[in-house]
């Protein structure tokens, strides 16, 4: 979506609330009246946002300027022309979507938190520390990945996933500076890990995604790889592998850790102690109870929302909430699903602390 449409929405909009409100201020409308017709506009406008924006991400950007810009005038303006307690019931409603619309696009962003998980396992005879990097998916790297990278590095892991989705950006040029801006980071950070560093491709990560590592002791591919770290076996999968529900994983006895950046090959039951996953960023907005209305995975929408889930037989699966969020034309918010690095500390069994997640 071009910026010429999304200010040009947005303009002819306002100017319709605002000659609406005048003129209802002037003849002295009803509350009723006034709430119905000040509606109008902005109903007609969302409903007009699939064929004016054409895209999914671009029709939600529009939908949140309605309901984050344009949704508080409409209470204000309802404010301004009721009487007695519906006065300060439109104009409290006016306040909580204002609340929301700073904690979503201002707050909650930047609001990282590290998430401990912990599990035991009776094929290990010491503990090891995982750290996982995903969705950092940003197209302005600066202190916050910053933050995050030395957060995971904080925690002296043993080993450290990335499961893909690092710079969202389409233009060459700009693309190929925030390579070099998170490669920057990473080194400066130390990004490093006694058994290794693996990164996989995600979904939004162009051809050249691997420069981002140039000079770092990481391992990537773009396709499925088998490695061993220590006593873990791992398994990286390619994109394509990531997405498959009928992904076929050999049984091994050692410790398995299956890893990708979209959590839909958990749907196929892989043999494997762990796997990890990012892509869905948790839905990046969450409702209280409900959890995420959008997930872009097949998986259940409990597993989407992020963190440990017990799937029986020995196997966890972890997805990331991520680190950053959708670029491109997406509306750039999260709320009640703040972004997150997550540690995972794999005890063996004979602790008897227990497994526990935190």
């Amino acid at each position: 979506m071009s910026p010429a449409i999304e200010i040009g929405w947005n303009v002819l909009l306002a100017a319709a609330e605002i000659g609406l409100f005048l003129r209802l201020r002037a003849t002295g409308a009803t509350t009723g009246r006034a709430a119905t017709r000040l509606a109008l506009p902005l109903l007609v406008a969302l409903a007009l946002s699939l064929p004016v924006a054409q895209e999914g991400f671009a029709v939600m950007r529009l939908w949140a300027w309605g309901v984050f810009a344009h949704g508080p005038f409409l209470f204000l303006a309802l404010a301004v022309l009721a009487k007695g307690r519906a006065r300060v019931a439109f104009a409290s409603a006016a306040a909580v979507v204002l609340a929301v619309a700073t904690d979503a696009f201002l707050i909650e962003p930047k609001r990282l938190e590290v998430e401990h998980i912990r599990l035991t396992s009776a094929k290990l005879k010491s503990p090891i520390r995982i750290a996982i990097l995903a969705d950092i998916q940003t197209d302005d790297v600066g202190a916050h990945e910053r933050r995050a990278v030395r957060a995971a590095m904080q925690e002296k892991p043993d080993l450290v996933l990335l499961c893909g989705d690092y710079i969202e950006e389409e233009d060459d040029a700009r693309r190929r500076t925030q390579h070099e801006s998170l490669r920057r980071i990473f080194l400066e950070e130390s990004l490093a890990a006694p058994l290794g560093v693996f990164a996989v491709e995600g979904d939004n990560d162009w051809g050249d995604w691997l420069d981002i590592f140039t000079g770092l002791p990481v391992r990537t591919s773009k396709v499925t790889f088998d490695a061993q770290a220590g006593a873990v076996s791992l398994i990286g999968l390619s994109l394509r592998d990531s997405r498959r529900t009928n992904l076929v994983v050999a049984p091994v006895s050692s410790f398995l850790i299956v890893f990708g950046h979209a959590p839909d090959f958990a749907l196929s039951n892989p043999p494997a102690d762990l796997l990890v996953a990012g892509h869905t960023h948790g839905g990046q907005v969450q409702i209280p109870i409900f959890g995420p209305p959008i997930t872009l995975s097949l998986v259940p929408r409990d597993w989407a929302a992020g963190g440990a889930h017990d799937l029986g037989g020995g196997r966890t699966l972890v997805v990331s909430r991520g680190i950053g969020m959708e670029r491109g034309s997406a509306p750039r918010l999260r709320f009640w699903c703040p972004p997150h690095v997550v540690i995972i500390d794999v005890v063996p069994a004979s602790d008897q602390r227990g497994a526990t997640s935190k």
